[in-house]
């Protein structure tokens, strides 16, 4: 879609090369993303996984796919013109945005999870990521009454309540100016990997960022223009790295809706 026929260039419209320089200076290389340090606090908000009510736990997800492959209500799945069933695992995980899957479906806490295998939220070392949860998955493939995290992206739930606390901690509250950066890799074809995509804006209009058609993730980074807080969605990742004031992330670590843990080997 052409720049001038797109609605959300008013409110988002795009800005010169060099508004990731200071990112790339501090991170380093941001190609799925700039992963910033504790500015000077930091928390990891994590994205939504659900189960079904009744949902089958002993069947998973490639179990499910070779079964329609064997009965031939399915085809193979094709990837870069090779058959992906001979070399690879139906996982049930995805790429990109995500929201509530509706009926029967109900969230499932990445802390009542761990409390079922008996292991760690994020094992000692690791960032939040399909490592995660080896013990709840059948040959590296989730249960059927499962749906993973996704990677690369926000869900829609914790997005909005993100957008909300982060107005709460910004120095012009929802008015506050910020900048999102979109990895080329979220954007497909269409990815620039010399010249950085990143929209200027304000935090009161940041749900239309969610919904832009260049993208199927959340911003890759979003950032107030002062700096204050800033956050990062890496593409092979299954959270959100926030970093701001000790109060922001302390905030995000007592919300109800919001699940976010502290992650220190990453700070």
């Amino acid at each position: 879609m052409p720049e001038e026929s797109n609605p959300m260039s008013s409110l988002w419209p795009l800005v010169p090369p060099g508004a990731t320089d200071w990112l790339l200076e501090l991170c380093g290389d941001g190609l799925t993303g700039f992963m910033p340090p504790a500015m000077p606090d930091a928390v990891w908000v994590l994205n939504a996984m659900y189960e079904h009510e009744q949902g089958p736990t002993d069947i998973s997800y490639d179990e499910c796919h070779q079964a329609r492959l064997a009965d031939g209500s399915t085809g193979p799945h094709m990837v870069g013109g090779l058959e992906f069933d001979a070399v690879g695992i139906t996982t049930g995980g995805d790429l990109g945005r995500a929201r509530h899957p509706g009926s029967g479906w109900q969230r499932l806490r990445w802390a009542e999870l761990a409390r079922r295998t008996g292991g760690p939220m994020v094992p000692d070392g690791l960032l939040p990521s399909y490592r995660c949860f080896p013990s709840a998955k059948k040959e590296g493939s989730w249960p059927l009454s499962m749906i993973p995290p996704t990677e690369g992206s926000l869900d829609r739930e914790t997005w909005n309540r993100l957008i909300a606390s982060l107005a709460q901690y910004s120095p012009a509250g929802s008015d506050t100016r910020c900048l999102a950066y979109y990895s080329p890799l979220t954007l497909g074809a269409t990815g620039d990997f010399d010249n950085p995509h990143v929209r200027a804006g304000r935090l009161r209009d940041a749900e239309i960022l969610y919904d832009q058609s260049e993208a199927d993730f959340s911003p890759s980074n979003l950032w107030a223009d002062d700096r204050s807080w800033a956050l990062c969605t890496d593409y092979d990742l299954w959270a959100t790295k926030v970093v701001g004031s000790p109060a922001l992330i302390n905030a995000l670590l007592s919300d109800s809706e919001i699940e976010a843990v502290r992650l220190p080997w990453t700070s």
